[in-house]
């Protein structure tokens, strides 16, 4: 069982940065891929990044690739979503998700963080 609970979202000015965190409880994180996901009003929830349990192979989607770094710090069992560059365009909701192997698809990830909202404002 992990349980997910995601921080650092805010209103900020395109092109300007976050630093989304999601920190995760449970001995078996370590074993996890890990992915960011965002739902924006009115559509589905779509992928953002993903990073393997080793932290060494990332995937990225190619609305953000250039612009946002997904890495993860084990031993505090947190993956963090650096966001540059941001357009209007990334305004949504930001998920954290886990799921057994690196992948996009938000039906292979088993567990969910309650999402922070990302606004930017141009």
């Amino acid at each position: 069982q992990v349980q997910l609970v995601e921080s650092g979202g805010g209103l900020v000015q395109a092109g300007g940065s976050l630093r989304l965190s999601c920190a995760a409880s449970g001995r078996t994180f370590g074993s996890y891929a890990m992915g960011w996901f965002r739902q924006a009003p009115g559509k589905e929830r779509e992928f953002v990044a993903a990073i393997n349990w080793s932290g060494g192979s990332t995937y990225y989607a190619d609305s953000v690739k250039g612009r946002f770094t997904i890495s993860r710090a084990s031993p505090k069992n947190t993956v963090y979503l650096q966001m540059n560059s941001l357009k209007p365009e990334d305004t949504a909701v930001y998920f954290c998700a886990a799921t057994a192997r690196l992948n996009n698809l938000k039906g292979e990830y088993d567990y969910w963080g309650q999402g922070t909202q990302v606004t930017v404002s141009s």
